[in-house]
């Protein structure tokens, strides 16, 4: 479970009775992993309030990296050893925890040796403040480097039916490596889910408006290729979400951490796991949504420009 609760989509969020309410429904629904970051707003503060008393029993994991150094600037990359401390320090005092269980490296500083930064890292999971390391949107090469410093139990990045990048060869290099994916914007940022139709169905405030998906031309054809999922499903006697959702849990080693502020959505989610799909429906999957199917690229160029590709 990711997001939600620190909506990163409009500048709507939620209050923490609301946050922690769904919260502690997803753990009465089955789900024991939470996902967040020190720039989701206040969401650490929430997940620390919702998951009081139940600690032992959620793998929660956050991130660190994106410093905003004046109000109103863009975020900046900091992976400064001394940095890695502060970040670390600031996200359990927020969490109100003793410790991590996955911490990640949101994105990789170019200023900084990635062997630095995972030094540092390392030098907190021998504190006992983090059980485990992970990174964020890196290229092969940088796990590689990586793994040499200390073991990486996990890679975020987007993976999806809309965003099947991984499968070139970060997914072979972590499957080599023995490193789990785990896959953020699973049902590509609201397509796969047949949230909405036209870019107006969007928030005025959206940051789904500026990305190169959305923009006229790239997001009729991107809605013309969820209504083939939408259709696949409708067959499946399954919702859209949960096709997107079951195909990737399909895949060896692959978590999937969907995001939502709705019970409903949660519900929904959750029971993408009792979906089972045949080798054939795989086929058809993959003849109705192929690999660069997609119209745009996932970020633009001041998001793009951050990924260690």
């Amino acid at each position: 479970m990711s997001l939600g609760i620190a909506d990163v989509y409009t500048s709507s969020v939620q209050d923490d009775a609301a946050a922690v309410a769904l919260i502690s429904r997803a753990f009465d629904l089955g789900i024991t992993f939470l996902d967040t970051a020190d720039i989701y707003g206040d969401s650490e503060v929430k997940v620390g309030k919702a998951i009081n008393g139940r600690r032992a029993a959620v793998v929660l994991s956050t991130k660190f990296g994106f410093v905003q150094r004046e109000v109103g600037k863009e975020e900046e990359l900091d992976g400064r050893p001394e940095y890695v401390r502060q970040a670390c320090e600031r996200s359990l005092r927020r969490l109100k925890m003793d410790y991590i269980d996955l911490y990640y490296l949101h994105r990789v500083d170019p200023k900084v040796p990635v062997e630095d930064t995972v030094g540092a890292m390392a030098d907190l999971v021998r504190q006992g403040k983090v059980r485990h390391l992970g990174l964020s949107e890196v290229s092969p090469s940088t796990v590689r480097r990586a793994q040499h410093v200390h073991p990486i139990a996990a890679v975020q990045t987007e993976y999806s039916l809309f965003s099947r990048e991984p499968e070139d060869e970060l997914l072979p290099t972590l499957t080599e490596l023995g490193v789990s994916l785990v896959a953020y914007s699973p049902l590509g940022r609201g397509f796969l889910a047949g949230r909405f139709r036209r870019l107006d169905d969007l928030a005025p405030d959206d940051w789904r408006r500026r990305n190169p998906r959305f923009q006229r031309g790239n997001f009729e054809r991107n809605v013309a290729l969820a209504d083939r999922v939408r259709q696949m499903a409708g067959a499946k006697g399954c919702t859209p979400a949960q096709l997107a959702l079951a195909w990737l849990l399909n895949r060896d080693n692959v978590v999937p951490i969907p995001g939502t502020s709705s019970m409903q959505r949660l519900a929904e989610n959750v029971d993408a796991v009792g979906v089972r799909l045949t080798r054939d429906e795989l086929e058809e999957i993959d003849r109705r949504s192929p690999r660069g199917a997609v119209a745009g690229e996932r970020y633009d160029s001041s998001g793009a420009a951050l990924l260690n590709t």
